[in-house]
């Protein structure tokens, strides 16, 4: 087979991460302190991948680019492709037809996270040379996915999108393998009900055209990393397998359990439970980190609490009676008590974002 080329899908609107995705690509939003994107940069490389197309939408696309840049630091050479209005999957396959001249490719939604990443399904690709091969995993709920049935054989028979009433529980990660039969299948099908060429019906076309579409079962964990709780839930399963690292200062300070601590952080009178990560330069002082909280870049927290929450780079959080839990707060957020009486909350909140006050 002739080599393999990487086709990740970074457009889209992001708009159930909003308010943070109003000013960040939703592919750069954080987990574990390393933006979503980079773990399917990392899982490409890692599987031998050398040429990487990107997608970008015209509104995210400079962002990205200057944030991933060329690929040199993956040691992948990347390309970007740009989609100009979000049209299906499989219009973004065809959007890149000629970045990927008729060769191989796998495809990854890159909002996506797999533990195990991308290297054994591509091993089993290039040996077992299928003309499509989709990645599946069982899970508890496949009406809320799109889901696909085999055949007696194991290969694949049909796919259905969220089914009311679903005969498997197989649910279609988002990675794809597939060959230049793709694009005809692209180019065949019409746009769904919500106007976009869906990758489901291009590969149920290759199907009925009677091709070779193989499943490749993971066992290991998947998530989608689109709206806040699966960033919460990604977050804690990453963080679940860090390294140990104190690279910081701690004075007066106890750490328990795996801690990542990168340089330049200073922990003062701070107790950190992990599994936990802090960031570069970040400043903590008489502070509780709790369990899976992620900690970013230069973020200062004084006299509060914080426990399962991710926190981006250059946040303040100071003099909070209670503790913050299962929260994404964004870049340069000061959350903080006044000293002013009377006690009253003051907000200023963009929109579609949520505040919970217990």
């Amino acid at each position: 087979m002739e080599a393999l080329k990487g086709l990740i899908l970074s457009g889209g609107r992001g708009t159930r991460l909003r308010p943070l995705t109003y000013t960040s690509a939703k592919q750069l939003v954080p987990v574990a302190n390393k933006p979503v994107l980079f773990y399917g940069i990392e899982a490409m490389a890692a599987a031998g991948i050398r040429d990487v197309g990107i997608i970008i939408a015209p509104e995210t696309g400079g962002e990205i680019r200057s944030v991933v840049g060329d690929g040199s630091a993956f040691g992948i050479e990347i390309t970007y492709i740009e989609q100009d209005e979000p049209l299906g999957l499989a219009h973004a396959v065809l959007t890149a037809e000629e970045y990927l001249a008729g060769g191989p490719f796998v495809m990854y939604l890159g909002d996506n996270l797999l533990r195990d990443g991308i290297t054994g399904l591509v091993e089993t690709f290039r040996s077992e040379e299928p003309d499509a091969m989709i990645l599946l995993t069982p899970v508890p709920d496949p009406e809320h996915y799109g889901v696909a049935e085999l055949d007696e054989s194991g290969r694949v028979l049909r796919l259905a999108e969220k089914p009311a009433q679903p005969s498997t529980d197989l649910a279609l990660v988002g990675v794809y393998m597939f060959t230049s039969s793709v694009f005809d299948a692209a180019r065949a099908i019409s746009p769904s009900q919500r106007g976009e060429l869906e990758i489901t019906e291009a590969i149920q076309h290759l199907v009925d055209s009677g091709l070779r579409v193989d499943p490749h079962i993971v066992r290991g964990w998947w998530k989608d990393t689109g709206q806040v709780q699966d960033m919460l839930e990604a977050n804690r399963l990453i963080l679940d397998e860090i390294e140990e690292r104190h690279e910081g200062e701690l004075i007066d300070s106890r750490v328990e359990g795996r801690v990542a601590i990168e340089s330049g952080a200073r922990l003062e009178r701070t107790t950190v439970r992990g599994p936990a990560i802090i960031g570069r330069g970040a400043v903590l002082t008489d502070a509780y980190i709790g369990p899976y909280t992620a900690i970013g870049d230069h973020v200062v927290v004084e006299n509060a609490e914080i426990e399962h929450a991710i926190v981006l780079e250059g946040s303040s959080i100071q003099d909070l009676n209670g503790r913050i839990e299962a929260s994404l707060i964004g870049k340069n957020v000061a959350i903080a008590r006044g000293p002013e009486l009377p006690r009253a909350y003051r907000f200023v909140v963009g929109d579609n974002a949520e505040i919970a006050i217990l």
